[in-house]
């Protein structure tokens, strides 16, 4: 089996390096990931100048890109060829829970992965602690994928508490959750007496009954939504067809 392994926190983050290790007990693994931490860069391209790619290893490439570009790089390119069995997104620092898949870059490299033809999987541990846990639901998940194929073509998003694996409550399939409208911006000002702003913090959960990805990590129990591409609120085209013609 040939894996190839991206992620939005960068070439040397933790968490890819970890599922790096465990995959290698049993696939060939191929690392192509972002130069630094490029979070919330959700699908973005590089179309500006090209891309700069520097090897690290036999296996381990850095991409002065998004996750994006990281992934189109490696199957358009590298891999053009021999195209992995899988791409894997991960393991996130962090969550990637309800609309934090619009703007994240794990979930959008796995996204990449799917558009272009490829079986993937997007993992995020909700905090910063046990990436032993998230690397070994992972690992569970892919030898799951091994014995018995996925049944269907969409991308898989995957949340893990952030707890020790005998702590987990098993696994739950799930949609997506919502938060509120983030927090309102920061502003401060630069040593120049320019005015700079940051971001909020992320709005608190809004929708995060049964059934969510953001109850399902309340539980204790690992998140597993399937996402797709098509983004057409068909059930809205005949409305639409209606009023344009009204």
């Amino acid at each position: 089996m040939k894996i190839l392994l991206s992620n939005d926190d960068g070439v040397y983050a933790s968490g890819i390096n970890i599922l790096a290790e465990v995959m290698s007990d049993f696939a060939d693994v191929v690392i192509v990931a972002p130069d630094r931490n490029r979070s919330g860069a959700s699908n973005s391209l590089t179309l500006e100048q090209p891309l700069r790619v520097t090897g690290i290893a036999d296996n381990i490439f850095s991409v002065q890109g998004t996750p994006t570009d990281c992934v189109h790089f490696a199957l358009n390119e590298l891999m053009k060829g021999d195209l992995p069995d899988l791409v894997l997104s991960g393991i996130n620092h962090g969550a990637n829970l309800g609309d934090d898949v619009l703007y994240s870059g794990t979930v959008a490299a796995a996204m990449e992965g799917h558009f272009l033809g490829v079986q993937s999987i997007a993992f995020s541990l909700v905090g910063e602690k046990y990436f032993e846990t998230a690397a070994m639901v992972a690992k569970n998940m892919v030898l799951h994928h091994c014995r018995l194929s996925i049944p269907t073509n969409r991308l898989l998003n995957v949340n893990i508490p952030d707890v020790p694996f005998e702590d987990l409550n098993g696994a739950v399939v799930t949609r997506l959750g919502a938060r509120h409208h983030a927090e309102n911006m920061v502003k401060q000002k630069d040593p120049r007496g320019h005015d700079i702003y940051w971001l909020g913090p992320p709005g608190k959960e809004q929708d995060s009954g049964i059934g969510t990805d953001f109850y399902a990590i309340e539980q204790n129990s690992v998140s597993v939504t399937p996402m797709q591409v098509d983004l057409t609120a068909h059930e809205s085209l005949d409305t639409i067809n209606s009023w344009l013609k009204g």
